[in-house]
């Protein structure tokens, strides 16, 4: 009578050990569907669903189009994250061709020369790019339009040198996506917001005329 106690008793533990996998993941002493998706199984699905209706092709299109028509990137002086004049001239028309857009997204993405360590480069780009974003939203543009969440730091720079370089301290520009639940993406006309004609109003207007006693004065 001992020994079938005993196998019972082995078999009750050995279940008890296999509640649970190693990460933490139950297995028999839950109900089923109960493990939560870690973030990587829908993105096939995602990625399908974007090929199928065409947004994605759409997307790679638009990107093409911003880069053709809009200087992408900003340049940065050394272990810095202000924006110099040239910089602020490039997202004033960053922003311009942005707003003519409503029904899409674009993301920011940080870039550092090779000079310092590579946390500290990470953080610095990121920064860089969340300077972008600030000013793009400064000049209108919705913030749930942008992102700034991809810094990749020394990692992928234009010049290798381990020397300072402008052409690395960066940011770049890019299309991500459309805009979730825009009347226009509702409706699957992703080929309309592409192919749309660049809006003259984008254009500063110019200064405003004034008579003033039979003269002509521009506005300051």
């Amino acid at each position: 009578m001992i020994k079938p106690v005993l196998t019972l008793s082995a078999a009750a533990l050995a279940l008890m050990g296999c509640a649970t996998e190693p990460g933490g993941v139950s297995t028999f002493d839950s109900e089923a569907g109960s493990i939560v998706d870690r973030g990587t199984f829908g993105n096939a699905t995602m990625n399908n669903t974007l090929v199928q209706t065409g947004a994605q092709s759409y997307r790679i299109s638009l990107a093409r189009r911003f880069d053709a028509e809009v200087p992408s990137t900003v340049n940065f002086a050394f272990n810095s994250t202000a924006l110099d004049a040239e910089a602020r001239a490039i997202l004033r028309r960053q922003a311009d061709w942005i707003r003519q857009f409503p029904e899409v997204r674009f993301r920011v993405y940080g870039h550092t020369d090779l000079v310092g360590t590579r946390a500290y480069n990470r953080g610095l780009g990121l920064r860089r790019a969340q300077a972008v974003v600030l000013y793009l939203t400064s000049q209108g543009i919705d913030r749930s339009r942008l992102e700034a969440v991809a810094s990749f730091g020394e990692t992928q720079p234009l010049i290798v040198t381990e020397g300072r370089e402008r052409r690395n301290r960066r940011t770049v520009t890019e299309v991500s996506g459309f805009v979730e639940r825009h009347p226009t993406v509702l409706n699957g006309k992703y080929a309309e917001v592409i192919f749309r004609e660049y809006i003259v109003s984008a254009v500063p207007p110019p200064a405003i005329q004034e008579t003033v006693a039979g003269q002509a004065t521009g506005a300051e």
